[in-house]
């Protein structure tokens, strides 16, 4: 290893972890990697500090978990690829999105604040918080009665998940705290923050999660008809300066670099998200190359040379990815957490005992079984709602489905139709964009789920497209790595750093037709469906209405 080199880190905070990885600027080898998983995980049952109970659909995380990982798995990552920290000369991080901390001026998230240990909002509010529907839901409606032009960018419909709804929840069920805030600041930006000292607000989660569009954000009238006193939210708690992505947001502080055991004053990149900064890891930055990152859940990101309005997408923003191009987001809400769910709480003990003793995981298991079927012998189909729909519905009242279950259907008939779900998720957003006038060439895999080869070749068949696979198990954080080194100065941009640093292999799952033919009849059956649950009908709303009601009645009563 030549001590000439020079290397960067890149810092991938996830749902469950944050993972550091260390790389050669040169050529993107990837030297050494450590993972710190989160102390208090997702919070979504009862608060840390008091035990009370949350509401259905709320997600919540603890800030300082996020700077353990700057302590715990920066150093180790370092150790781990033996190199001189000295060689470090940028770091940069991404995030989940769209997570929110509510902050004072300078920088202190509420929950720290003894007074508020007990007042959920005051904590992190995960990307999968879904408890702000209400909310999404009059921003699309009196946008859509006031024909607002910056609507049809997030493809009609903006999402529970964002920082409006999420902001507006917070403004009408705890004033006094939203009063007390300074900043609402998503995660990617305050941990870029701590890392510098510097708010610098990230042009990715201002574009695709804080409606900023052409340089504008929602009008003050817009937000003071949703509520009044919600009009100044922009310019009092949101409104900051921008950074593009590949920039410096600052340099290391002497705090951070003694959390992380790197140089004081390296380059801190602008925050990013964890899905957009995977496409440079793949070398997927033309137009066309849509990205998949499926984990817990699936973003998919693609750049394209013109500005076309999809329905249901997350988003199109200039240089949401890359400069230079328009950023395309879509996603499903629920992928691996929907295969976890299934095993976790659907399996016979004889199960858990064929497993074992065939040396498989449960996963392991259950996909060998699916994958000795030919398609469609199970008679299912089902919908991959269980955490709501992402795109293209962009309701995250709607739940999970499975149709054509009799007495002889098996788990390994539910789990391979589950499987099959998310596929279907992902075609219609494909078909989407196609229809809409931005075509998908090809289908880039990133994150853990690109190790089922069942669940490949399922992608391949049912969208006919063909699958490439990114040869980075820590592809955000490769790509992080990529952006420090363009923040550092080590290349001149994103996509130039991406030729040389970036890792894939190409069209590693070919689409069958004979199976594909087969998937065109299933995935009409599942398009019925989705339709039928997902626009024509409220029963699923219904549904969820009952679920709070009697939650709500049972907290009550346990008081």
């Amino acid at each position: 290893m030549s001590a000439e080199e020079q290397y960067t880190v890149g810092v991938d905070f996830g749902t469950l972890s944050g993972r550091a990885v260390v790389v050669r600027v040169s050529d993107g080898a990837e030297l050494g990697a450590a993972v710190h998983p989160f102390a208090h995980g997702v919070v979504d049952d009862r608060l840390p500090a008091t035990g009370a109970r949350l509401a259905p659909e709320w997600a919540l995380q603890v800030p300082e978990d996020y700077r353990e990982v700057l302590r715990t798995a920066v150093p180790a990552a370092v150790a781990a690829a033996g190199i001189d920290p000295a060689r470090v000369i940028g770091i940069a991080t991404d995030f989940t999105a769209c997570t929110m901390v509510p902050t004072l001026a300078d920088g202190t998230p509420l929950c720290e604040l003894e007074e508020y240990a007990d007042r959920p909002h005051a904590y992190v509010k995960l990307w999968k918080h879904h408890a702000a529907q209400r909310q999404a839901d009059r921003i699309n409606r009196l946008a859509r009665e006031r024909a607002e032009t910056w609507l049809p960018r997030y493809g009609g419909l903006i999402s529970s998940e964002w920082e409006f709804a999420k902001g507006l929840q917070l403004f009408e069920e705890d004033r006094q705290l939203y009063d007390r805030m300074d900043h609402w600041v998503e995660a990617a930006d305050w941990i870029v923050w701590q890392l510098c000292g510097r708010y610098v607000r990230n042009a990715c989660t201002a574009g695709y999660k804080g409606i900023l569009q052409d340089g504008r954000y929602p009008s003050r009238e817009f937000l003071e008809k949703l509520a009044p006193g919600f009009g100044r939210f922009v310019t009092d708690k949101l409104g900051h300066e921008i950074g593009q992505l590949g920039q410096a947001a600052g340099r290391l502080t002497a705090e951070a670099a003694a959390w992380t055991g790197l140089p004081e004053g390296i380059a801190v990149a602008v925050g990013n998200v964890d899905a957009h900064v995977t496409a440079p890891a793949a070398q997927a930055v033309e137009a066309g190359q849509m990205v998949a990152i499926m984990g817990t859940s699936t973003c998919h990101v693609m750049n394209g040379d013109v500005l076309r309005e999809v329905p249901g997408m997350c988003g199109v923003v200039d240089g949401g990815i890359v400069a230079g191009k328009w950023g395309y987001e879509a996603g499903q809400s629920g992928v691996g957490d929907i295969f976890g769910w299934f095993v976790d709480t659907s399996l016979p003990p004889a199960y858990h005992q064929a497993a074992a003793a065939a040396g498989e995981s449960l996963h392991e298991h259950l996909t060998r079984l699916a994958g000795q079927q030919p398609v469609g012998e199970h008679g299912l189909v089902a919908l991959d709602w269980h955490s709501g729909n992402r795109s293209v519905l962009v309701d995250h009242e709607l739940s999970g489905l499975v149709v054509g279950q009799t007495l002889a259907t098996r788990p390994e008939d539910t789990y391979r139709a589950l499987l099959e779900a998310t596929a279907f998720g992902t075609r219609v957003i494909v078909e989407t964009f196609a229809d809409s006038g931005v075509p998908v060439r090809e289908l880039v895999i990133a994150g853990g789920l690109a190790k089922n080869a069942l669940l490949m070749q399922i992608y391949a068949d049912v969208t006919r497209l063909p699958l490439s696979i990114i040869d980075s198990e820590q592809g955000p954080a490769l790509g992080s790595a990529i952006h420090a080194a363009v923040a550092a100065g080590a290349y001149p941009d994103v996509p130039t750093a991406a030729k040389s640093m970036g890792k894939v292999r190409r069209h590693v799952f070919l689409p069958d037709e004979q199976r594909a033919q087969t998937y065109d009849a299933l995935f009409d059956v599942y398009l019925e469906l989705h339709d039928h649950l997902g626009r024509r009908t409220r029963v699923m709303r219904r549904l969820k209405a009952i679920r709070r009601e009697a939650l709500a009645d049972r907290s009550e009563g346990a008081r």
